[in-house]
């Protein structure tokens, strides 16, 4: 399925500013990155409960929020992009 995850970190510290580069580095372990801080990731019921648990325990509940939007597996029909960048579909396999 589909998640969008979002996130806005506090980054007034260092330790905000810590916490930014950590949950960013996680999200590109499971997604692409769409906006600075919006990813697009294609998961399992499994990894996506990994995922989540894993940004929980980076994110500080008192100046930090993150967001996740379950779009499912027919995700197609509800993104509309315009612009640049239109990304690449997740589903595919990545050659660099």
């Amino acid at each position: 399925m589909l998640v969008l995850i979002t996130y806005d970190v506090n980054t007034e510290t260092a330790a905000g500013k810590k916490r930014l580069r950590k949950v960013a580095k996680q999200c590109v372990n499971y997604g692409q990155r769409v906006q600075n801080s919006v990813f697009e990731c294609n998961l399992n019921a499994s990894k996506c409960r990994q995922v989540k648990a894993i940004l929980e325990d980076i994110i500080d509940k008192n100046v930090d929020s993150l967001r996740l939007y379950y779009l499912g597996d027919h995700y197609k029909t509800k993104i509309e992009h315009i612009g640049v960048n239109p990304g690449f579909d997740v589903t595919e396999p990545l050659i660099f």
